[in-house]
């Protein structure tokens, strides 16, 4: 999610309807669906088609699969009955009996309980609506019935704690009601009436909530996704935060293109459809305090506490969208402001206070001096110990970046970095911060971000290597840029033209020796570089290249915004590439050393790119046909030297075979005959 790119798509035959939800076996690894409601399919990442991976064929039809950590899933049939996944593949074709009768489940839910599975499911019948829980060892049903109501259930969510079983209900007339029951009970009793308790009221009267579900957040916040009907049909779909406490709304986001009515909550993100995208939205549940629920702390004036939402587009997990980048709809990442903060700062409240909380460095952010707000951020971050952390940083970093649009003579650079340095931040936490360092130039933020950023987008990964590629190599002596990932193979001395000390081949690789057989000597006599074996570019510009080189990418929507770069950028940037090639195919290993020191792979996965983007004007530069001549000559090289390598492995995997029955010491030649 956080990288917006798909990673596996899996799809059933034409006839056939995926009816129960995908979930992953956290014991095995493993994927398990189910479609046409009795056929079982258990698969991995690395398969391809589903029709050829494993198959059950079950005798009863299955309403849900829930995994659980440190146990084997359970499968929850219609008829109410509930199996282990490991004894149901025991015996696909076992009678599963019918728990209910006509009964229809409307929800279901599993917990870990003293490290004991514990499942609940709601029914209805006729209006009717009843609750079970079922124990799975010992294998123990409670079944509960809820009083009935004019208005009907909606949605339902449980937790649970202590042995005590919550279930949250909310109903069509805006109200959540609060039922408990006790785990504990060890035999089964007879059907019960549960009492419910009014949580909380989120509609006015002559108001029906439609489509709704209800989500819990922590103990004093819930988050509900509806419609709200009401007169005179003026139908609005919308997003709240509710504080059950105190019985008061926090915050609230209209959906105007429509949801499915499904929400889904984890690691303090939201998960919605929204028109034909899936939303992603961080958020953030304030301690929860009277002045804080009715918006009466120090200020009460909006600003910039924000949420991130991310959308992505379903249709690139699509194989004939694959094929054509060009129709697809861009994978966006939008910012919404959801929060409020509530102080300001108070020029006595800020001599007199000990520690600098988010809000006020925030509000300071957008009138003082660049000076005081690097005095501030530092004591910010050093007594910074909070379980929010990444969200506080991407709120200031925000704030920063913010500012820097609205007044062109404000960039606190070393606030920037020194905020990126927290590795706390992503590109989704704030977008504009790389559109602001391009247009200032900031290479060394540049290549900050894309170092930290494993979500940078497509379009933003090549607007960095047009500026890179531009940037004259005279202008970025001096700047500061990592070199790490060039120290490896390029001289950070200035001096252009080094006679080459005589030097022993690593891999049997000449450039001398293209079109020769591979029967010469590996030392070389000195002799002056010629043109490929200098670095076309400079060492800060090949790090910067190289952080390029690095970041994480979809070839679908890499190759229609390559296609944006010159014919002497793409000429530059693949002369680089073609020098890190051959500095590669030198070493032994086929890498350079360094953490941030480009791989052959992606040193080939560039270059191809490239060619694929630009084949056509790469084949008519004339500048161009020494190049192109230079990599096939080099490539057809390579492809000779491992085809010898293939005629001995016959060889190679004798000398394997080989046991040696005697201890020779530290230091012995041996002649093996090979026949």
């Amino acid at each position: 999610v956080s990288d917006q790119k798909p990673l596996g798509c899996w799809s059933v035959k034409q006839d056939q309807t995926i009816t129960c939800p995908a979930v992953c076996n956290f014991e095995t690894g493993e994927y398990i669906a189910v479609h046409d409601n009795k056929v079982l399919r258990i698969w991995k990442d690395e398969d391809v088609n589903l029709d050829k991976v494993f198959k059950a064929t079950l005798t009863a039809e299955v309403y849900r699969i829930h995994s659980l950590p440190y146990t084997e899933p359970l499968v929850l049939f219609k008829g109410g009955a509930v199996r282990t996944l490991d004894a149901l593949l025991a015996a696909p074709q076992q009678e599963i009996e019918n728990v209910i009768s006509d009964e229809v489940i409307r929800w279901s839910e599993a917990f870990m309980e003293t490290q004991q599975p514990v499942l609940i499911f709601t029914t209805e019948k006729n209006g009717n609506y009843f609750v079970y829980v079922q124990k799975v060892n010992p294998n123990i049903l409670h079944k509960y019935k809820l009083k009935q109501e004019e208005s009907h259930p909606l949605s339902f969510t449980a937790y649970t704690k202590n042995k005590i079983l919550t279930l949250l209900c909310l109903y069509s007339n805006g109200c959540v009601y609060k039922i408990l029951m006790s785990l504990q009970q060890s035999v089964p009793e007879e059907e019960q009436i549960l009492s419910k308790s009014l949580l909380l009221k989120i509609v006015v009267s002559d108001t029906v909530l439609k489509g709704a579900s209800l989500a819990i957040l922590d103990i004093d916040h819930v988050a509900v996704l509806g419609c709200l009907d009401s007169p005179p049909n003026t139908a609005k779909e919308c997003l709240s935060i509710w504080n059950t406490k105190f019985q008061t709304l926090q915050t609230s986001k209209e959906l105007p293109q429509g949801t499915s009515g499904q929400l889904w909550c984890y690691g303090e993100k939201f998960f919605l459809t929204h028109g034909k995208v899936l939303t992603v939205i961080v958020y953030k549940c304030e301690t929860s305090s009277l002045a804080a629920a009715v918006g009466k702390l120090k200020d009460t004036q909006t600003s910039g506490m924000r949420t991130v939402s991310s959308y992505v587009n379903w249709n690139m997990l699509q194989e004939e969208d694959l094929a054509s980048p060009r129709t697809q709809q861009s994978v966006t990442a939008k910012t919404e402001s959801k929060r409020t903060l509530r102080s300001r700062r108070n020029n006595v409240a800020k001599v007199q206070r000990d520690t600098l909380t988010v809000e006020q460095l925030l509000s300071d952010i957008k009138d003082s001096s660049q000076n005081d707000i690097e005095e501030e951020l530092r004591q910010f971050l050093s007594n910074a110990q909070m379980s929010d952390f990444q969200a506080t940083v991407g709120y200031v970093i925000t704030g920063l970046v913010n500012r820097c649009k609205t007044e062109p003579t404000f960039y606190p650079r070393n606030c920037l970095v020194q905020l990126i340095q927290t590795q706390g931040l992503s590109y989704s936490l704030c977008p504009d911060l790389m559109a602001v360092a391009l247009e200032k130039t900031d290479v060394h933020l540049l290549q900050l971000c894309l170092q930290q950023f494993p979500d940078v987008p497509e379009a933003v990964t090549c607007a960095c290597l047009r500026a890179f590629l531009s940037i004259n190599d005279d202008s970025l002596q001096g700047t500061n840029v990592n070199l790490d990932s060039v120290i490896s193979y390029i001289d950070i001395t200035p001096n252009d033209q080094v006679e080459k000390k005589s030097e022993t081949v690593q891999n049997g690789f000449s450039s001398e020796l293209m079109e020769d057989s591979c029967d010469v000597q590996l030392t070389q006599k000195s002799h002056v570089m010629n043109t490929e074996e200098l670095c076309p570019v400079g060492p800060q510009k090949a790090a910067l290249l190289n952080a390029v080189l690095h970041s994480a990418y979809s070839e679908t929507f890499l190759l229609p915004h390559l296609k944006d770069l010159s014919a002497q950028q793409v000429v530059l940037f693949l002369r680089y590439l073609q020098y890190l090639y051959i500095k590669c195919s030198e070493k032994v290993s086929m890498n350079f050393p360094g953490m941030r020191s480009p791989t052959i792979n992606q040193i080939m996965d560039w270059m191809c790119l490239l060619l694929d983007a630009h084949f056509t004007v790469v084949v008519m530069l004339p500048e161009a046909k020494g190049l192109l001549f230079s990599l096939h000559k080099f490539v057809r090289a390579q492809v000779r030297f491992h085809s010898e390598l293939n005629k001995i492995e016959g060889s190679l995997q004798e000398l394997q075979r080989i046991k040696h029955q005697k201890d020779f010491g530290l230091y012995s030649i041996e002649m093996l005959e090979l026949v």
